[in-house]
């Protein structure tokens, strides 16, 4: 092979080459202008994937509004009033308390009367040299209105109707105490009995605590034979009590029945501000007229 031949094929090679070489070049600029292109559109994504539109805030606000806690609910009080507590006795009932004292009731003083009141009476039957009889008797009647806070007008006076039952029991000076239950007198009742020894002669007291509901009644009597006449006989007395008891829880009862408005079941709501003995419920009534630990003294 001549030696022009072999440049030819030499340079022929070396054009091969350069033309590869620069097609190759060529490639990689194209690929990089397709990553480069592509790019916004991955970055438009990812912005469009993090912005979060009123689809999604709607769904945040309902999240946020479910997990919420509901307002405190309690079960409304069924008893609204009180009845008027001189009337709480008929006139049989009275007669056979306190013979010479049915008009000598005296309501107690109460601010509030559709959640507190009291009456008491007293008699005296003078036997001139043989002596007299005196008897006297207290009526107090407590009702508790349902608070979000405390609870139900009913667990309140369940509360209460256990300390008052305490409390009697513990009476100062009382001597040969006697408790027991008292059946079908309101939803639960409890009779606590006991000597008294005072310088006109000895006191045989009763006291009958009873619940209806959301309302406690409290019933204080007793007797007792002053100038050298003889100390009733405190079963007898306690007779009285029970009965007188009863009558007393019906008339709350009753006092509730009459009028629209009287008697409201539990609905699962807190009693309004502006029913009936709702002013100052947050507080527990205070007891009103005489304590039933200390029997009234003849005069």
């Amino acid at each position: 092979m001549s030696e022009g031949t072999m440049q030819r094929r030499a340079q022929r090679a070396d054009q091969r080459e350069m033309r590869d070489e620069r097609a190759g070049r060529a490639g990689r600029r194209g690929r990089v202008l397709v990553s480069l292109a592509a790019l916004p559109v991955i970055l438009l994504a990812a912005g469009c994937s993090s912005d979060s539109g009123p689809d999604d805030e709607a769904k945040a606000s309902a999240s946020t509004s479910a997990s919420v806690s509901p307002s405190p609910t309690v079960e409304a009080a069924v008893y609204r009033t009180l009845p008027e507590p001189c009337e709480v006795l008929s006139k049989k009932t009275l007669g056979e308390l306190v013979p010479k004292g049915t008009k000598s009731g005296k309501e107690g003083s109460s601010d509030d009367t559709a959640s507190r009141g009291s009456c008491s009476w007293n008699s005296l039957d003078n036997n001139g040299v043989k002596g007299s009889q005196f008897r006297w008797l207290n009526v107090s009647l407590l009702r508790f209105e349902s608070d979000v806070t405390r609870g139900s007008g009913e667990e309140l006076a369940r509360e209460y109707y256990g300390k008052q039952v305490t409390d009697v029991r513990s009476a100062e000076g009382a001597r040969n105490t006697e408790v027991k239950p008292l059946a079908g007198t309101g939803d639960e009742a409890t009779v606590v009995a006991y000597d008294l020894k005072k310088k006109e002669g000895t006191f045989k007291q009763q006291t009958v605590v009873a619940r209806v509901e959301n309302v406690v009644v409290t019933l204080d009597y007793n007797g007792a034979g002053l100038a050298g006449d003889k100390t009733p006989d405190g079963g007898e007395l306690l007779k009285d009590a029970e009965k007188a008891a009863k009558e007393v829880v019906a008339a709350v009862a009753e006092a509730n029945e009459q009028g629209s408005s009287a008697k409201v079941p539990g609905s699962g709501s807190s009693a309004s501000s502006g029913s009936a003995g709702s002013s100052g419920s947050s507080k527990s009534p205070a007891k009103s007229g005489t304590s039933s630990k200390k029997p009234a003294k003849s005069s």
